[in-house]
């Protein structure tokens, strides 16, 4: 590779943004492309929950305790990043696997702790029904997505990475048996390597090349009420939905979708939940959306130079909030060093080959 490759990045989701960012502050020449908007479609539809994991085993959860780390890190390097270190309250599982999950994450030198009703109505004042045993994870955080992916963007371009949107890629191009660039509706793109961070598009892109992903992209509803006065310390993660408050006011919450009903219907449904949740009720939805979720079918990241194929990189992983940072910094790294830093060991592309 040059001394100072061109790195063609496709997704500008989180993930993708905070990868250019990297390798444009350690020196490459970097564009960026995106199909549709900045800050693609999984990002600007997340929770946003920046956490340890649950039911991982310990070196995925030692990443991301890492990576919540490297979001102090970021956000003191990128000022306009803003990361609300709020805690969580989480008792969206029975009680035995929670006192697992406390003791093990306790172990592994997570803050983590086993709470009873009343600390849990002490913490969250606003829950109707406080739960008799609840997690409380202090360290835990979220970000507004969108606008965390946008601030990595407008601060890539500074450096000088050129951000093309609007044009999706509609396969690897490639050139005796190494990729070396992408096909667009309007022509080529040429590169010394290709990264693909394009969540749920990043399977079937790299299948052009003969690589095959195992990644599920399963749907996840979001409602945002409007705004209203602070109701919430922290994220609230119970069993029929997750929660939080964004810096606007407005409750966020996120649960699955199945498709038995239309998105209306499961709409009305999580806004009951919410409503139960919360003593005195919330506050008329503004938006009710569906998310796709790119996730590996083993739950752990795919990231790193695909196997067998010279001038190609993936990344595709869940969840790419929390993990954006440190991914960002450990593949700019890679990319640059040649050398895999063993955090990312839990990640192997080679397993899935």
């Amino acid at each position: 590779m040059n001394d100072r490759p061109h790195i063609l990045v496709v997704g500008a989701g989180i993930v993708g943004a905070a990868i250019a960012w990297h390798l444009a502050r350690d020196g490459a020449r970097v564009t960026l492309v995106e199909a549709g908007e900045p800050g693609g479609v999984a990002t600007r539809r997340s929770l946003a929950w920046i956490n340890a994991g649950w039911g991982a085993p310990e070196p995925y959860v030692r990443l991301r305790v890492h990576a919540m780390a490297e979001w102090r890190r970021l956000a003191g390097e990128v000022p306009s990043i803003r990361v609300a270190w709020t805690g969580g309250l989480l008792w969206d599982q029975p009680p035995d696997r929670l006192r697992a999950w406390a003791a093990r994450h306790a172990a592994w030198g997570c803050a983590a702790r086993l709470v009873d009703r009343a600390e849990a109505a002490r913490l969250e004042p606003a829950l109707a029904s406080p739960p008799q045993l609840a997690v409380h994870a202090p360290g835990e955080g979220a970000v507004e997505p969108l606008a965390t992916a946008l601030a990595l963007l407008a601060d890539a371009r500074r450096m000088g990475v050129g951000i093309v949107t609007g044009r999706p890629a509609l396969a690897l191009g490639r050139q005796a048996g190494r990729v070396v660039g992408i096909e667009t509706a309007t022509g080529a793109l040429a590169a010394d390597l290709v990264v693909l961070a394009a969540g749920a598009g990043t399977a079937a892109l790299a299948a052009g090349a003969g690589l095959t992903l195992p990644v599920a992209d399963p749907p996840a509803l979001l409602l945002a009420t409007r705004p209203c006065a602070p109701l919430l310390n922290g994220l609230v993660l119970a069993p029929a939905l997750h929660l939080r408050q964004d810096g606007c006011g407005r409750l966020v919450a996120s649960a699955g979708f199945d498709g038995r009903s239309d998105l209306e219907t499961a709409g009305r449904r999580l806004l009951d939940d919410l409503r139960r949740l919360l003593r005195g009720g919330a506050p008329e939805p503004e938006q009710v959306v569906l998310g796709r979720r790119p996730i590996p079918l083993d739950g752990l990241p795919i990231v790193g130079p695909a196997p067998g194929i010279a001038g190609l990189y993936v990344a595709v992983l869940h969840s790419g909030v929390t993990l954006a940072p440190a991914i960002g910094r450990l593949v700019a790294e890679e990319i640059r060093t040649g050398r895999r830093d063993p955090l990312l060991a839990p990640c192997e592309p080679s397993r899935i080959a």
